[in-house]
């Protein structure tokens, strides 16, 4: 991946504007790709098998024996009241909610399986008994999540047929650095995203619409430690924070905070029901993951910059100029996809060259999820 497909792959004017009536709809919905839409990634299997973290070997040790304690291996299991409790919650939501919803639970279990697909991937086609193990592991934990919110789809009959969505969505090659960047991102932004909104309903049970939100605590633990994970591999290997590199980390940053931005705020109900506003709940899981990645990036965001909320709110507002001019036909409906595209690109170009902010690693690599 070079530069310029990077930068056209991140066109943040894409929505899923579909309703979900249907299995056959939430099937659709699972396989569409659109920088909204989580995607399924291969890479290269013989630079995986390279990777050395013997220079973190102590840290690395304690979080292998972590992960066969598997804290969580009784954890995704539905009690009895789950099923009736979300009949009795989800029949008094409006419509509205329930779309936002659906969409939140195909886009998490694409999210999950697609994670599970990547390091079962990885373990099949590498020797490294450090990764093939790790890759093992996390594969697991990725299993149970994204069976646990198919179970979830499936009590609307939405459920999605995992294995006709292994055959047959698009999957993008990256490099493992950018494998590394993205889901070492992915990973944390889970953890912060999945704990205020636990933290939240936890303070305001009247507003926990779902019973799948008291599982969220300990399940984004797992995130937490899947990041912690390529943390270690990218401090192994030193010249992934440096140079040219450091570009890329910042071009990851902005990608990964850009989407959930622009996401979140075409999901106002969904953000509404749970008592949380999207812009503040959003800066709040910024500041999270900008705390959390000082572990590993030598540079943050400057989220507080003045330019960088109002180059989202731009971003935001291209994406629901998009929404509307797919509903429209013709010519024209071309040419303003294309003229909004190359808007988004510009104001994700202004920002990805606001002044960022420089970090000194820590000689620890691992931090506890203390949030």
């Amino acid at each position: 991946m070079n530069a310029q497909a990077a930068f056209m792959d991140t066109d943040f004017t894409q929505l899923l504007v579909n309703t979900v009536d249907s299995g056959e709809d939430a099937n659709k919905r699972a396989l569409t790709n659109t920088v909204l839409a989580p995607r399924f990634y291969t890479t290269d299997f013989d630079a995986m098998d390279k990777i050395d973290v013997s220079s973190v070997r102590q840290e690395w040790d304690i979080m292998m024996q972590e992960y066969e304690g598997d804290n969580n291996h009784d954890h995704f299991q539905r009690d009895e009241g789950f099923a009736l409790e979300v009949k009795s919650l989800m029949e008094k939501l409006d419509e509205n909610l329930k779309q936002e919803f659906y969409d939140f639970l195909i886009g998490s279990l694409t999210s999950e399986f697609s994670g599970c697909i990547l390091y079962n991937e990885v373990r099949k086609n590498i020797d490294n008994p450090d990764i093939k193990k790790l890759m093992s592991f996390m594969a697991r934990d990725e299993s149970r999540h994204a069976g646990f919110l198919n179970q979830s789809l499936k009590d609307f009959n939405f459920g999605i047929d995992l294995g006709e969505l292994k055959r047959t969505k698009k999957y993008t090659f990256f490099k493992p650095k950018f494998i590394f960047y993205a889901t070492y991102l992915s990973e944390k932004i889970g953890y912060a995203r999945y704990i205020t909104i636990f933290r939240q309903l936890e303070k305001h049970p009247d507003k926990r619409f779902h019973p799948i939100f008291k599982w969220f605590e300990r399940w984004c633990n797992d995130e937490y430690r899947h990041g912690e994970s390529f943390a270690l591999i990218m401090r192994a290997d030193p010249k992934l924070l440096k140079g040219i590199n450091i570009w890329w980390i910042r071009f990851f940053l902005l990608a990964v905070y850009a989407t959930m931005y622009v996401r979140d705020h075409t999901r106002p109900a969904l953000h509404n029901a749970m008592g949380l506003k999207a812009t503040e709940y959003d800066f709040a899981v910024f500041r999270i993951t900008s705390e959390i990645s000082k572990q590993v990036f030598p540079i943050l965001l400057d989220i507080d910059h003045p330019k960088f909320k109002e180059g989202l709110d731009q971003l935001t507002a291209l994406s629901l100029k998009m929404n509307e001019t797919n509903e429209k036909s013709g010519l024209f409906k071309y040419l303003k996809k294309g003229w909004l595209a190359a808007q988004a690109f510009v104001v994700f170009t202004k920002l990805y060259f606001i002044p960022v902010i420089k970090s000194e690693l820590p000689q620890q690599v691992r931090l506890s999820p203390s949030w």
